[in-house]
């Protein structure tokens, strides 16, 4: 008798291509910060977080500029004498204490993660001589070390600028709220601008009175609170490539 011959079904396989979100991602360096409306960026969280890492950053540079030039005024003194390079590994430790901290300061309010520099390589027995020369010799604490320096009188210009633009845009911004003060407890006609008699006896004065006054001060307010964002993005912008290339790693790429 012939054979049947029983015809098994043909094996398929298919091949999916995975998506993009099927594996995890990790992003090194810099994170690019979000897109913020134009007329919503005044309220928004990473506004905040923007002033209050440019107006922190000017207690902080006032303590790394005293440490740096102390500690370096006090190592140079003492070069003389060999007290001099233990003092100087000391202070580029703690400039790179210091430098962790702004990495870490970046990181949290400016979303900015830079990887920390290799540690400090001290050859095998070499000693506790050894080890201070190794340390003098670190260029990341140097690198450290220049960033408290140079970044002091940057961070005095920005806190004096991201307070002054917040603060006078919001006060004039909200004007008409309390412009009714004035005439109201202190006799003015309005808020007065100036108010004096020259020695010839010519008496000028100005007051903001009008509603239509009132309503000019108050746009110049307005303007003033949308382009504090964008002032404090521009003056962070320099904190931001100053930690990159003055805290981080160095690239070693071809």
């Amino acid at each position: 008798m012939p054979k049947t011959q029983t015809k098994r079904p043909a094996m398929t396989t298919t091949l999916t291509t995975p998506r993009s979100t099927d594996y995890p991602t990790h992003y090194s360096g810099s994170v690019a910060a979000p897109r913020r409306s134009f007329w919503r960026a005044p309220f928004s969280a990473v506004t905040f977080r923007e002033l209050g890492y440019t107006v922190g950053s000017l207690p902080v540079a006032i303590v790394g500029f005293a440490f740096a030039v102390t500690l370096f005024s006090l190592g140079a003194g003492l070069l003389v004498t060999l007290l001099g390079l233990p003092v100087f590994a000391a202070m580029l430790a703690g400039a790179r204490g210091l430098g962790a901290a702004e990495r870490g300061r970046a990181r949290g309010a400016l979303g900015l993660d830079v990887a920390a520099p290799a540690p400090v390589a001290v050859p095998e027995g070499a000693g506790a001589w050894g080890a201070v020369r190794a340390r003098v010799a670190d260029a990341a604490g140097w690198k450290a070390l220049v960033f408290q320096v140079v970044m002091f009188p940057w961070r005095v210009a920005s806190f004096v600028l991201a307070v002054t633009f917040f603060v006078t845009g919001w006060v004039v911004a909200l004007f008409p709220t309390y412009a009714w003060v004035f005439p109201h407890y202190l006799d003015w006609p309005g808020y007065r601008v100036f108010d004096f008699t020259t020695s010839g006896g010519t008496h000028h004065e100005y007051y903001i009175e009008s509603p239509w006054q009132i309503a000019g001060v108050s746009l110049v307010g307005v303007a003033l609170v949308l382009l504090t964002p964008v002032l404090l993005r521009a003056l962070t912008s320099v904190d931001r490539a100053a930690v990159r290339g003055l805290l981080g790693a160095a690239d070693r790429r071809a």
